[in-house]
């Protein structure tokens, strides 16, 4: 018996996507996990990520946005994107209502959570999580897009590369020492959007993963003994 159960995200009376919920024995957490604008939810790094946090004990949720589940290449609009992000939050609000929920994603699926967070709140979330948030276009670096982040009122995690070319670190360090104790940056030394390492390093990409759940299972972690 597979540990991913398929499921359908209904969004609206014409609209639904599918989605995988992979819920390990004792979870302490669930969560919500969109992908990034080039890949869906049985990318590699999307699999890798709700493998490991499966084996740390933390459901996940991924879910495909509507472009994606219709074989497109250019990502929804942030309407229909924002109102895909609640649906699935709904959902898995309604599967496990007992686990602390998190939600966010690889790139355009956090930012996707962020907005529609910042516009209205997601019922039950206790945080985000942004695995490469996307702080502007590769190698033009500006702040355009963390301008609805101080509307934000809930604990923000940033998961991101010390060599994202969509992320100049020392901008998206000065948006978090702004926003307070509602972010955390967890910057990982060497890699790339994508959490690709060069060999030189010395380290491989599953070293940079497990660094990567490991610091975000410990960050959901400080979140529940602070909520309880």
């Amino acid at each position: 018996m597979s540990k991913w159960n398929e499921i359908r995200i209904v969004i609206d009376q014409t609209n639904s996507v599918s989605a995988l919920v992979g819920l390990p024995q004792q979870a302490t957490a669930l969560y919500v996990f969109a992908h990034g604008a080039g890949a869906g939810m049985t990318h590699h790094f999307m699999s890798s990520v709700a493998e490991g946090l499966y084996r740390r004990r933390v459901a996940t949720l991924r879910y495909q946005f509507p472009y994606m589940e219709q074989g497109l290449r250019r990502p929804d609009r942030p309407a229909p994107a924002h109102a895909t992000v609640r649906a699935a939050v709904a959902e898995a609000a309604r599967i496990v209502p007992s686990l602390p929920l998190f939600a966010g994603g690889k790139s355009f699926g956090g930012r996707m959570t962020s907005q529609a967070q910042a516009e209205v709140p997601l019922p039950h979330v206790a945080g985000l999580i942004f695995l490469g948030f996307p702080l502007h276009p590769a190698n033009k670096p500006s702040e355009e897009r963390a301008l609805h982040l101080p509307r934000i009122r809930i604990p923000m995690l940033f998961v991101q590369g010390s060599r994202d070319p969509l992320a100049d670190m020392t901008r998206l360090g000065a948006i978090v020492q702004r926003l307070g104790t509602t972010a955390t940056l967890i910057s990982i030394d060497g890699a790339d959007h994508s959490f690709h390492v060069r060999a030189t390093s010395g380290r491989t990409d599953s070293h940079v993963l497990a660094e990567v759940l490991d610091g975000l299972v410990a960050w959901t972690e400080r979140q529940r003994e602070h909520d309880s």
